[in-house]
Parts: C-alpha cells; sequence; structure tokens
C-alpha cells in the first residue's frame, strides 16, 4: 500500500483529557490527538468476480425453471391456433407413446427441480440470556474490578479507561465477578461454571417459547470460538437435558465473532438432508476464561469490548412449521480471507511476552476487515437487490466496459471509484465513465443487524453503506446496552427490533458478522408474520422504552 493511500485509513480526533491534577500544569485543561485507523472506503471498488459468484447462486436452479417455459411455448405455438374442435382431432392423431413422451419430460423435469430445491429452513423462535443484575457494572466498575485483581498497573488501568469512553458501552453491562479474583481465572472449572450459566440460561428460556421437548431436537450446533473442553460444551447441553442418542451435534471452536452464521449454515445443512426435523443453534463466549492478566496494550483491547451473553435458536424444516414460525432463512453468504497472511494473524491468539495468553488484535483489522466486507456484500448483491438496481449496475457496467477511457482506468478486474451520494441519492457522474452505479442496499432489506464490535467499526459501516440512523440503531443501542457479546450479539439486535414491534410480514433482515479467520458472513431471514412485542423473555423487556439514546 502506498503513503497516500495508508494516510486515507488514519484519522484523527482531539480528546478533552479534562483538568491537570498535579505537576507544572496543575489546574489547567489538557488535550491528547487520537489517531485511529478505519474501514476503507470498500465501496470504491467491486471485484467482478465475486458479483459472478453471486449470480452463480442465483442461478443455481435455473435450468429446470427454464426447461418448463420451453415445454410450455412449444405446446402453446403447436395449439394455440387450432381452434377447440381441430384440437381434439389432432389429440387423436398423436399416437399414445408420443403424448406419453411429451408428459414424461414435463413431470421429470418438474420432479427433479423440486427434489433438488433446497427445503425451506424457519426460525421458529430464539432467545438471549440476560445476566442477573448482580453481574452488571458501570464503566467506572468495571475498572475497579480490574483494579480488584491486582494484575494490571495504573498505565493499562488508564489506558482501559479511555478505550472505555470512546467504546460506545454504557453502563448496564455484564461481565462475571471471577474477573476480579487475584487468582488464576483462566480454569476450566470457571470456565464451565459460566459456560452453564449462560448457556442453559439462554436455553431453558428457548424451550419454553418454543414448547418444544429437548429430546424432540434432532440436530444441535454449539459455537464458543475460545473455550473448548472435553467433553464438549455440546456434549454439556445433551446431558443436561438429557436429549436423544441418536442426535447430530457439533461444536465449533475458534471461528471468531461470525460463527453464529457458520453454526446456522451448518444446521441447515443438517436439515435439508434430515427431513422433519427440529435444529437447535447455541451461539456465546465465555468472559471469564479469556480474560487477559498482561499488560500489552494490543491484547487489553478485547477486555474492554467483550461482555457476557448467549443465543439459542431454534430452527425447523417441518412444512407444518410455516404457520407459526417468526421468519424463513433466504440465502447466507460466507467470506473467508485466511489465505492472505495480514488477514490470518489480524486477531491471533498469542502469548505475550510474559507468557500471559490472550487475543492480540492487529492494527490491519480495520482495513482487512473492509476488504472481507466488501467481498461479501459484493456475492450478496445479486442474491436480494431488486432487479431495478442490478439493471443500473449493469449498465453502468457496459457503459466502463465498451468505453476506451474506462478501460484504462481498471485494473486487476475490479471498477474504480465508488459514485457521489447527494441527499441519500446515488448518482453516477456522466463525465466519469469510470465510477460505477453502487446500489442502495436500503432498497433490499428493512432492517439491519450488524455484529457490535465497537462504536468505530459501526460508524464505518454506516458511512460506507450509506445507511441512516434508524438503519444503525439495533447495532448501536445493543453495543451500549450489552457490550460486544461475540456471536451471540446480532441475535440481542433482532431482539431490539422486536422489542420496538419494528418487523413486519414479509420484513427483510439482514444480520453481518465478522470475526477472527478473517471471516465475514451474511444471513437473510424473511418475517413471515407481524412480530408483537414481547411482555417476557426478551433481554430488552424492562428497558426498551428507554432506548435509543444518545452516545
Amino acid at each position: 500500500m502506498g503513503r497516500s493511500n495508508e494516510q486515507d485509513l488514519l484519522s484523527t480526533e482531539i480528546v478533552n483529557r479534562g483538568i491537570e491534577p498535579s505537576g507544572p500544569n496543575a489546574g489547567s485543561p489538557t488535550f491528547s490527538v487520537r489517531v485511529r485507523r478505519r474501514l476503507p472506503d470498500f465501496l470504491q471498488s467491486v471485484n467482478l468476480k465475486y458479483v459472478k459468484l453471486g449470480y452463480h447462486y442465483l442461478i443455481n436452479h435455473a435450468v429446470y425453471l427454464a426447461t418448463i417455459p420451453v415445454l410450455v411455448l412449444v405446446f402453446s405455438a403447436e395449439v394455440g391456433s387450432l381452434s377447440r374442435e381441430e384440437i381434439w382431432k389432432k389429440l387423436w392423431d398423436y399416437d399414445l407413446a408420443t403424448v406419453i413422451g411429451f408428459f414424461g419430460v414435463f413431470v421429470l423435469t418438474a420432479c427433479v427441480y423440486f427434489m433438488s430445491r433446497p427445503r425451506s429452513v424457519y426460525l421458529i423462535d430464539f432467545a438471549c440470556y440476560k445476566p442477573s443484575d448482580e453481574l452488571k457494572v458501570t464503566r467506572e466498575e468495571f475498572i475497579d474490578l480490574a483494579r480488584k485483581s491486582g494484575k494490571f498497573d495504573e498505565e493499562t488501568l488508564s489506558f482501559k479507561k479511555r478505550i472505555l469512553q470512546a467504546s460506545g458501552i454504557g453502563d448496564e453491562t455484564y461481565v462475571p465477578r471471577s474477573i476480579s479474583s487475584p487468582e488464576n481465572i483462566t480454569t476450566m472449572k470457571e470456565g464451565r461454571e459460566e459456560a452453564s450459566r449462560v448457556i442453559f440460561g439462554a436455553l431453558d428460556e428457548l424451550f419454553e417459547k418454543t414448547r418444544v421437548k429437548p429430546k424432540d431436537v434432532g440436530v444441535l450446533v454449539v459455537n464458543c470460538s475460545i473455550f473448548n473442553p472435553t467433553p464438549s460444551l455440546s456434549a454439556m447441553v445433551i446431558n443436561h437435558y438429557k436429549m436423544r442418542g441418536n442426535i447430530l451435534s457439533y461444536n465449533l471452536g475458534g471461528m471468531g465473532c461470525s460463527a453464529g452464521i457458520i453454526a446456522v449454515d451448518l444446521a441447515r445443512d443438517m436439515l435439508q438432508s434430515n427431513p422433519n426435523s427440529y435444529a437447535v443453534v447455541v451461539s456465546t463466549e465465555m468472559v471469564g476464561y479469556n480474560w487477559y492478566v498482561g499488560r500489552d496494550k494490543s491484547m487489553v483491547i478485547p477486555n474492554c469490548f467483550f461482555r457476557m451473553g448467549c443465543s439459542a435458536v431454534m430452527l425447523s424444516n417441518r412444512r407444518r412449521d410455516f404457520r407459526h414460525a417468526k421468519y424463513r432463512l433466504e440465502h447466507i453468504v460466507r467470506t473467508h480471507k485466511a489465505a492472505d497472511d495480514r488477514s490470518f494473524r489480524s486477531v491471533y491468539q498469542e502469548e505475550d511476552e510474559q507468557g500471559f495468553k490472550g487475543l492480540k488484535i492487529s492494527k490491519d483489522l480495520m482495513e482487512v476487515g473492509g476488504e472481507a466486507l466488501k467481498t461479501n456484500i459484493t456475492t450478496l448483491g445479486p442474491l436480494v437487490l431488486p432487479f431495478s438496481e442490478q439493471i443500473l449496475f449493469f449498465a453502468a457496467l457496459l457503459r466502463r466496459t465498451f468505453s476506451p477511457a474506462a478501460k484504462t482506468t481498471t485494473t486487476n478486474g475490479s471498477i474504480g471509484p465508488a459514485t457521489a451520494k447527494t441527499n441519500g441519492m446515488i448518482k453516477s457522474s456522466s463525465s466519469d465513465l469510470s465510477k460505477p452505479y453502487i446500489p442502495d442496499y436500503k432498497l433490499a432489506f428493512e432492517h439491519f443487524c450488524f455484529h457490535a464490535a465497537s462504536k468505530t467499526v459501526l460508524e464505518e459501516l454506516q458511512k460506507n453503506l450509506g445507511l441512516s440512523e434508524e438503519n444503525m440503531e439495533a447495532s448501536r443501542m445493543t453495543l451500549h446496552r450489552f457490550g460486544n457479546t461475540s456471536s451471540s450479539g446480532i441475535w440481542y439486535e433482532l431482539a431490539y427490533l422486536e422489542a420496538k414491534e419494528s418487523v413486519r410480514r414479509g420484513d427483510r433482515v439482514w444480520q453481518i458478522a465478522f470475526g477472527s479467520g478473517f471471516k465475514c458472513n451474511s444471513v437473510v431471514w424473511k418475517a413471515m408474520r407481524k412480530v408483537k412485542k414481547p411482555t417476557r423473555n426478551n433481554p430488552w423487556v424492562d428497558c426498551i422504552n428507554r432506548y435509543p439514546v444518545p452516545l
């Protein structure tokens, strides 16, 4: 990357640090300049191979859909000009083999299409664990707990405090009390206790809401990135609820904050090959077990953002669940960038110089995250964008392809700078043919649930995708109220939308999450009915009237 491009990824901010308490400048206001890396403008180029990949997903079964209209047209052309008497006479003139052959081709084509067509997967309901109030901490209390552990010096505590002040996290998040213990808290015992608390809390609520018995569940997928004991967390769930012996269980580890969507993808695949089944997906992370006790600032950052949380989702492929399901699964698009070394090491678990284990956050994280996001939404676009948007996109693409001036600006198979946006509308400049038409994703979705990683990431996502404050509300408020709950965060955001009674029949919900690897994954749901405001079993019930709040 050139020097000018590197500078484009940096942003500066003047921070008021208050009144100097001591020293030669005591009593004087002090300021500092904060330099931060931001997401690259990933809509400035569109890689054509990912556009083609999206259309490959779209037309996967089009051969069957195309065959039936051809047969109908041939038949219509044959009999369309004939009178009723002539049609009957024509039919009697055909020999039996011709009629049976034509009818057989039609039936065979229809059967192959419907047999190869994926089964519809429905989301019956979901639950998000809400810890007890005794585990609730303010930002000041969070620093005090870290100080009581005796494992951090004042410089590290001061760094944590500055991170929290700019994080977008509020004063009602939850952490396990074990983080204040002077003893070693990264033990299997502590990890299992926290896992039992959050996982069983979410599953108890899920089984109560859906009225599905644990023994009726045919597929179980549990994902937790770092805490992976033996027996596994999925085995722990089966043991606790005494699930049936032939259940298909999976335990996903080391997959990062986007593992929740990966788990849904795996559950969908299992449901495709196991008709009339229920699948449960559990997504969580253990905050206490992942607590870093060293002084490396790049490894201290995860301590400041991650909080307790867990989600449990009930999926079904039973046709009779169509009537009472909340959502239908429409699309899943997964992007994995681990082939690139920078992406692979952007979030990396290792020991520091003192031998303490933690997650190291690379300075390249924002840049590689932007590249993964660009790839993912480029692939997703053909699957979800309205036809009018795709026509405009292809018109710009053709204009670029056949324009000599545009060809000279094309490099590495990508399209050039993004179009300008005026008054919320995206416009192409006729004087610069190298600029593509960037589709408006607000026309494809009514609701957005972006992984609440940090305030900075959400701000950059809003800027690059041209979204409104309302579009970002669920993500921002979830970060404020619950913090970064890793792979379960997108479900707290959907719970927020439901608590606000924002979801109506036919609405499309876009959940997108990203995590170590580097991975970026999207899932699209379509609401089957209007979701009424919950009166219980929703983590927002007791506080939804206070939101949104300014950050």
